[in-house]
């Protein structure tokens, strides 16, 4: 990491390089720009670690892979699209999405791929941020939104011993080698989650074995993925057809989100209860129907809730483990060999190929935020801040000690609708602050104390029921929406409607603005060259 210390730092009198930094070209980075350009901001780059747009649907290109919630709802408000070849498009269909979308409105000229941020440090002095870029460098900025998604990075160890021992083939989700040939080869994957159940089924009628190692079971329902035909795709394009059908799906899960918030614990408790056990019994006869051998099926069998973990849906999943060539194994994995996998009850198996369908760092976790990485005003630390008193955020995307930032996927943000339309709504929050900041010719703004602390106390009184849920009823499960501070930041419980109208009116009197003002100048008799500083109020 570049630190202070040892990295250039800019001339006192010189401008930033840029008006607005957007960190990451994912489909949060590709909403800022748009909103930024809608609102007459001109000045800002993308900065994109990887050579192309899309984030996940870019680096991700896995057998299997689609999108698991319908296509309709997987796209920006603005740019709509009738011609989704499937109910449940592909990912390279998805991809192209979002590159014709970065196309169509122009922000291809404000990218800057192959570039990297190591840390990002607040300059008091200048109003700005400095961003210290992987193998060297600083790009300035006087405004930062952090685009950088849910899923921060794929966990690349999988904590489990003697990994480069192996001398076979590895594949990640995230980094598929497609020049590889899997075809007649002994294939292991491990894990059972969203990947994972998308790659199994793609590759089991490919491969010569197939060997699933499962931790814990996951919720997969049938996904019947009709190709949409062309008389649909006609009626799509009138004119608000798509958005009102997605709008009544979120009036469905908004209304679900507020009531459990809104509830008391007496009728939450008991009613929680009897979802799952009636969940979990129904599930058992979904299996039935569908896993032919009973200890396959019981082992197949999850005992959570089906909103504890991240639930999935593919109908040939399930299906798979009826193929003579398919096993799953649920004895815990206790070291990699040479030529495959030992168990912890010594059974050895040779594999020609490891699929490691592990997950990722997600925003919700603590650990995610390793000091040093964003550095705020005197001296805050984003990665120790958020270790001593948990994850929090004003609207989900602003903190007093960060000025002039903005996170678009934040502490309790995931709304119930798809990423694009959250992800939408937060961009509208930071893009109305930094407008808002140039229109009163300010160069600081920064959400204040009391304002960041009432927002917090009511999101964290509203998620009582949510930590009931995964850190309580279901807390035997490992699952992302549920943190190692046993808390669950990954929801937001207010719902949509509130989240959204908090994004387009909060008060700007719940903001700081302030201007640079010239450091008053020193005696000439020392020789001192004349220099500017900050005078700003607390942001409290």
């Amino acid at each position: 990491m570049v630190t202070a210390s040892n990295a250039h730092t800019p001339p006192a009198d010189s401008p930033p390089d840029h008006e607005v930094a957007v960190i990451g070209a994912g489909p949060g980075g590709i909403a800022a720009g748009v909103k930024l350009k809608r609102a007459g901001i001109a000045d800002f780059v993308i900065i994109e670690r990887s050579d192309e747009v899309g984030g996940s649907w870019h680096e991700n290109h896995y057998p299997g892979l689609e999108v698991d919630i319908p296509s309709l709802a997987y796209q920006y408000s603005f740019a709509r699209n009738a011609d989704w070849s499937r109910l449940f498009a592909p990912g390279p269909e998805v991809k192209r999405y979002h590159m014709e979308v970065a196309r169509r409105f122009g922000l291809y000229p404000h990218l800057r791929f192959g570039t990297a941020v190591t840390s990002e440090e607040w300059d008091e002095d200048r109003h700005r941020w400095n961003l210290h870029l992987e193998g060297g460098g600083v790009i300035t900025a006087r405004f930062v939104v952090s685009a950088v998604g849910a899923f921060i990075s794929p966990r690349t160890d999988p904590g489990i011993p003697g990994l480069a021992d192996y001398r076979g083939k590895i594949q990640r989700p995230s980094d598929w080698d497609e020049d590889y040939d899997h075809a007649g080869k002994r294939v292991a994957v491990i894990g059972t989650g969203a990947s994972s159940v998308q790659i199994t089924p793609a590759i089991a009628g490919q491969v010569d074995s197939l060997t699933v190692f499962q931790r814990t079971p996951v919720w997969c329902v049938p996904k019947p993925n009709p190709r949409i035909p062309a008389a649909v795709k006609l009626a799509l394009r009138t004119p608000g057809l798509q958005a009102a059908a997605h709008g009544a799906v979120l009036v469905g899960v908004d209304l679900a989100l507020r009531t459990m918030s809104n509830a008391p614990m007496a009728v939450v408790r008991p009613t929680l209860r009897a979802v799952d056990a009636t969940a979990i019994a129904g599930y058992r006869g979904l299996l039935r129907l569908m896993v032919h051998d009973p200890a396959t099926r019981a082992a197949l069998t999850p005992d959570y809730g089906p909103i504890a973990k991240r639930p999935t849906a593919n109908t040939g999943y399930l299906l798979s483990f009826n193929r003579d060539n398919v096993k799953l194994v649920t004895t815990g994995i206790e070291t990699f060999t040479a030529h495959g996998l030992r168990t912890a009850d010594g059974v050895e198996r040779e594999f020609d190929m490891v699929v490691l369908a592990t997950g990722y760092h997600v925003f919700s976790d603590p650990e995610t935020y390793t000091p040093g990485m964003v550095i705020g005003r005197d001296g805050v630390d984003l990665g120790k801040f958020y270790t001593e008193h948990g994850l929090q955020a004003y609207e989900s995307v602003a903190l007093p000690g960060l000025p002039n930032r903005w996170t678009l996927v934040g502490p309790y943000s995931w709304s119930g609708s798809s990423w694009h339309a959250f992800v939408e709504m937060t961009a509208d929050h930071a893009v109305r602050a930094i407008s808002e900041t140039r229109r009163r010719g300010a160069t600081f703004v920064a959400v204040r104390q009391h304002a960041h602390d009432a927002y917090h106390r009511m999101i964290y009184r509203n998620s009582e029921a949510m930590r009931f849920y995964l850190a309580e009823l279901n807390a035997h499960v490992p699952t992302y929406y549920r943190n190692s501070q046993g808390d669950s930041t990954y929801i937001r419980p207010t719902g949509f409607f509130r989240a959204r109208r908090g994004a387009r009116r909060f008060p700007f009197a719940d903001y700081h603005f302030d201007i640079l003002r010239p450091r008053p100048q020193p005696s000439r008799a020392n020789g001192d060259r004349p220099r500017r500083r900050a005078k700003t109020e607390s942001p409290a």
